[in-house]
């Protein structure tokens, strides 16, 4: 069984950890077809948003323990560990910087790498039943899958400090509160992460993709860093085909190219 799957609905991409039994916990196999997975994702151009989920009751556990102590007592390569750490690393910061709306629909737990792939999207979509630990300290480690970064920049430093000290759970209302999560979802989790990746299908994707990517390195830019390359960036934007288009429909009062509905729908 695939530990990973790839389904199209329009031009929104859903990837489901299938892991079910084990929490969606990540082992080496989900790994390695996560490794294959994101690249392919990020370079198909007919995919306009991609939403993470996991298959079953939760969303994702972490790293699968069971795993872990296989090798426990066994003789190991303090190097072999640090790029078992950095090969994780590589794909998941080609997952954090894709120039495409992603979307987290998590229901159950998001533990551990769980979270990080929560922090990881642009928009945190919950049920109410969802909740969120950085689990490491429990087991002696430290948070990995860049949670040490992305987890301060969405909490704020003193609230990254106290979850990633304690190891505490968050339910879904107070990660809503402190900013991990966008909205919680009391229907149909799918259905609504579906609708707000589709409302992406017409969207700049050149414009939103560079924002992105800029806005991602906004807190360690200074200020003219970030304004040079907003200044290349609206240079590109103003030569695309859609910009021309854009600004033609509004010249001619006709309906906008791209709108913002003002409200999610259940």
């Amino acid at each position: 069984m695939a530990a990973i799957l790839i389904e199209r609905v329009g031009a929104t991409a859903v990837l489901t950890l299938n892991r079910p039994e084990a929490r969606n916990a990540l082992d080496y196999d989900m790994r390695t077809e996560l490794a294959e997975a994101v690249p392919k994702l990020r370079d198909d151009p007919q995919v306009k948003a991609l939403i993470i989920t996991g298959a079953g009751k939760h969303f994702c556990a972490g790293g699968d323990v069971k795993v872990l102590a296989e090798s426990q007592g066994a003789a190991r390569d303090i190097f072999e560990g640090r790029e078992r750490i950095l090969k994780i690393h590589r794909w998941f910061n080609e997952l954090i910087d894709i120039e495409k709306p992603v979307i987290a629909a998590i229901d159950g737990v998001a533990f551990g790498g769980g979270l990080s792939f929560a922090l990881c999207a642009d928009f945190v979509l919950a049920t109410p039943r969802a909740s969120f630990c950085s689990v490491f300290s429990r087991l002696g480690y430290v948070p990995d899958m860049a949670a040490m970064y992305l987890l301060p920049r969405a909490v704020g430093l003193a609230t990254a400090k106290e979850l990633v000290f304690t190891g505490r759970v968050v339910n879904a209302e107070e990660a809503h509160r402190i900013g991990l999560v966008h909205r919680i979802v009391e229907g149909d989790l799918r259905a609504t992460a579906l609708e707000l990746a589709a409302r992406f299908h017409g969207a700049p994707a050149g414009a939103i993709g560079v924002a992105k990517s800029i806005m991602n390195r906004a807190f360690e830019s200074d200020r003219n860093t970030v304004c040079a390359q907003e200044a290349m960036a609206q240079a590109m934007c103003r030569e695309s085909s859609f910009h021309q288009e854009a600004v033609q429909r509004f010249v001619d009062k006709q309906p906008p190219l791209y709108s913002w509905p003002t409200e999610i729908t259940q």
